[in-house]
């Protein structure tokens, strides 16, 4: 039961519902996710289980992909269509403008977290200030859109619909990009819809609803629900050594790294998955070390 599931997280329920949920159905308290979605929003949600807490990390720096509702006429002050009213503006921009106006946004852009959101400052988290009424200067981080497709465009009045394809880099606030774009265009604007259909290697094709994995656990196959971990650290380079190598490895010791990549690697023994490590220089030399030891029965479970 170490490894990953796909889920497709449904709207209503938070990241932290369906960590809970997962433990409950797996009877396994180390459980985690790979990237929080809103309770307003849907998609995919990684959950690791058991050893594959361990690299969470790996799986929250990944890109992701989402396809987002934006309001054009109304901005909020959480940024989605759940916060109250802060104005309304009329749309007075062709869809041409429009379109233009969030292709702007594609590249490298200083995005400020909203006060609504769980980032932490000076221990406290961004919306327990938010809720009472506090607002504070947040720094600007730095994300990367790498894709935002316009899908559709549907006017109401003096409101405009738009469905976007958004591809982008870890730590992105759609609801900031969203409010971002309804300030450009002097209408305000907000989210009103999110579902993720790609967090790095896992697909919505691919992910399973709570339910589905219910009815597997009830006919004793809910393994075949899992992906292995080291299915997730493909992006690496991979090293197979020698049993006595690798109990070295085990042991803190360092190996020689001739020829190795500086950066992560996967460390296998045989079959086996062992650890993520570690290339890097030492003295004018590559040295290879441990930096996640992920299969701590090894060497009782050879094979």
């Amino acid at each position: 039961m170490d490894g990953i599931l796909n889920i497709d997280k449904p709207v209503g329920m938070t990241s932290f519902d369906v960590v809970a949920r997962i433990r409950k159905l797996t009877k396994i308290k180390k459980v985690g996710h790979a990237g929080t979605l809103d309770p307003d929003a849907s998609g995919v949600l990684p959950v690791c289980i058991g050893r594959a807490t361990k690299i969470i990390e790996f799986l929250m720096d990944k890109d992701k992909t989402y396809v987002v509702g934006l309001s054009l006429g109304r901005a909020t002050d959480t940024q989605d269509a759940s916060g109250n009213t802060l104005y309304e503006k009329p749309v007075l921009h062709n869809d041409t403008e429009i379109v233009e106006v969030i292709k702007s946004f594609i590249g490298r852009r200083e995005q400020i977290p909203p006060m609504y959101s769980a980032v932490r400052v000076n221990g406290q988290r961004l919306y327990e200030l938010a809720r009472k009424g506090i607002e504070i200067d947040r720094k600007p981080r730095t994300v990367t859109f790498h894709r935002i497709d316009i899908t559709d465009i549907v006017r109401q009045q003096d409101r405009v619909n738009v469905t976007m394809l958004v591809e982008c880099s870890k730590g992105t606030y759609i609801r900031t990009l969203c409010h971002d774009i309804g300030e450009r265009l002097n209408c305000g604007g907000h989210m009103f819809s999110l579902r993720r259909i790609k967090s790095g290697p896992f697909f919505i094709e691919d992910s399973y609803a709570l339910e589905k994995l219910e009815e597997l656990k009830d006919q004793n196959n809910l393994a075949s629900a899992i992906t292995e971990i080291d299915k997730v650290l493909l992006h690496f380079p991979e090293i197979n050594l020698t049993v006595s190598d690798a109990m070295k490895l085990k042991n803190g010791l360092v190996l020689p790294g001739k020829g190795l990549i500086p950066g992560y690697i996967r460390v296998y023994c045989g079959n086996t998955f062992l650890a993520v490590g570690k290339v890097f220089e030492k003295e004018d030399k590559k040295v290879l070390k441990t930096y996640k030891w992920i299969n701590l029965n090894w060497p009782e479970r050879m094979n």
